[in-house]
Parts: C-alpha cells; structure tokens; sequence
C-alpha cells in the first residue's frame, strides 16, 4: 500500500480524501493548521501540524510519501494560491516527491462555447478575487512545475454538500455549472490520480 501527505486535511475535500486513503488501505499524513481541534485517534492517520506556504514544511513533511494530494484553501485568498503553489513545486522536489494533486475550481475550465466560465458575463462579482487567486496558483505550476507530475482536479461544476459516496464518477471535456459531484467521489478521483497517476500536467473535471 501507499503512503500520501494531504494537506488541507481538516477541509471538506480534505477529510474526504483522508476517508478514501485510508479505505484503500494507504497511510495517510493529514497536515492541518491546528492539530488539537482534532480529537480521536485514526489507525493509519498522523495529524500534524504544516504550512503548505512554507517550502520548508512542506518538503519535511512530505519525505517518504509517494504522493502528495494538497486541498488547503483560505477564503482571503490574496497571494495564498501561489505561495502554495511555489512552495509545494519546490518543497516536494526537496523531500522526492514527483506528484502533486491538487483540488481546484470548476470557474477556471472552459464553457461549451470556450469562454473561461470565470470570464462569462454573469459569473458573480463578489466570487471573482477567490477564483483569480486559485488561477495564479495553477498558473505557478503550470509555469513553474515542469519537474513536478502535477494535475489539478476540480469539479467539472460544483460540490453536491450533501451528496453521499456513489463510486463513480466521469470525466468531462470542459465546465457546466450545473453539474454536481460529492466530495466523497471527488476524493475517489484524487485517489485514482495518485496510485497510480493517468493524468499529467493538465486541469482534470470530473463530475
């Protein structure tokens, strides 16, 4: 079995993609901000404390995995998704780690008709500075991770919150919002990205 370093573990997407490792038998690593607001002790899982930020965390805790699945996020985005991005392309290459999952957003794919979804017309103002901070991010990676085995997965339209686990789910060529997936399939696909990858360098949307 595998051994993967989540980082984001305590979010939705996070906690998801911890459950999916740990069914498939893998060690999990769940770096959060604050390790005490977790109780309870998980066979197979080590919460610690990381700053996905920070290249040097990052490449400490990341030695020895195979893979690395990051779903950190903070809603005040301002220069997070790329300090994130710099310090998970450099940080990973440190500790010999060569794949990189990353959990993204479905405003950054194209439409139908190949308009970016962020840039349609009615795509809500106040959602934007969120949106333009997680594409700086995967600009960084598509720039600078050349020698990381990235892939950036996002639902192909939003999360279903209360959806439960299926088993399933498909890939989809481009964006439509009004698609739904839960995060405990979501987190099927970042799994099924890193043991062992099929995609390479791309943005992924599933549903």
């Amino acid at each position: 079995m595998g051994k993967f370093v989540i980082f984001g573990a305590g979010g939705r997407a996070g906690t998801q993609a911890v459950a999916e490792a740990r069914r498939r038998g893998h060690e999990v690593t769940a770096v959060v901000r604050d390790p005490s607001r977790y109780s309870g002790v998980v066979d197979g899982v080590q919460v610690v404390a990381g700053d996905v930020t920070d290249a040097a965390d990052v490449a400490s805790l990341a030695v020895g995995h195979d893979a690395a699945i990051n779903a950190a996020v903070l809603i005040t985005p301002d220069t997070f998704f790329t300090s994130a991005a710099h310090a998970l392309v450099k940080g990973l290459q440190q500790a010999g780690v060569n794949r990189l999952v990353a959990v993204g957003l479905a405003s950054l794919l194209s439409g139908a008709d190949g308009t970016r979804l962020l840039d349609a017309p009615d795509f809500p103002a106040e959602f934007r500075p969120f949106c333009l901070g997680h594409a700086a991010g995967l600009e960084v990676l598509r720039t600078d991770g050349g020698a990381l085995d990235w892939v950036y997965i996002s639902p192909a339209g939003d999360f279903d919150h209360d959806g439960e686990r299926s088993g399933r789910y498909a890939i989809r060529d481009h964006g439509d919002m009004t698609l739904r997936i839960s995060y405990a399939d979501f987190a099927i696909a970042l799994l099924d990205e890193s043991e062992p990858p099929q995609h390479h360098h791309n943005h992924l949307a599933v549903t």
